[in-house]
């Protein structure tokens, strides 16, 4: 039953603050589509939060999101449509002001990065930064840290914009070693747009 099955959800997110939505499916025995359902009321009433491939508890979420308005690498105000979150253990997420940043802290990081999360440019959806496609030295300048680092879902969006605005496309990967490199090991990541 519906409301028997966002009872053991509320339990469960109130007892590990944030859940994967695959980990909901295989503990309650119903398929993922089910619990997309059951917890659309539960987000409606603010209760949790829709992260990438999950819920969290949403005063949680909030505490985090108050306390991150500027980027942990340059210092600068995030905007939510450039932002970079990168989520660690014990609940805790740092957020960068743009890719570039995240793609910088990402690397520093490592393997205590549990998951990433940015946002696709052209639709503003939310997408896993690992499987994201990267486009770097593009004429468009939206204001973030240089060399810049725009964001695409698919790989023929990010291939697409290049045609009209020039630029080239990385994967994750291809692009956390491109900046690394770009960078030099320099401490000066960024540079701010005038």
């Amino acid at each position: 039953m519906p409301i028997e099955r966002q009872n053991r959800i509320k339990d469960r997110i109130q007892e590990k603050r944030n859940i994967k939505i695959a980990e909901l499916s295989q503990e309650l025995g119903v398929s993922e589509m089910t619990i997309h359902r059951d917890i659309k009321p539960l987000i409606n009433e603010g209760f949790v939060v829709k992260t990438f491939g999950g819920i969290t508890l949403a005063g949680d979420y909030q505490d985090i999101a108050s306390n991150t308005k500027e980027c942990v690498i340059c210092n600068k105000d995030t905007d939510e449509r450039l932002a970079y979150r990168l989520i660690l253990p014990n609940n805790r997420i740092e957020m960068t002001c743009c890719a570039h940043c995240g793609l910088i802290r990402h690397r520093q990081l490592g393997d205590e990065v549990i998951q990433a999360i940015c946002h696709d440019f052209f639709k503003q959806t939310t997408i896993s930064a690992s499987i994201t496609w990267y486009v770097m030295n593009t004429s468009v300048h939206m204001g973030c840290c240089q060399p810049q680092a725009l964001t695409f879902e698919w790989k023929e969006h990010a291939e697409k914009f290049v045609k009209g605005f020039g630029g080239e496309v990385y994967s994750f990967y291809e692009a956390m070693e491109y900046l690394y490199k770009k960078m030099n090991g320099s401490e000066k990541h960024c540079s701010k747009h005038e």
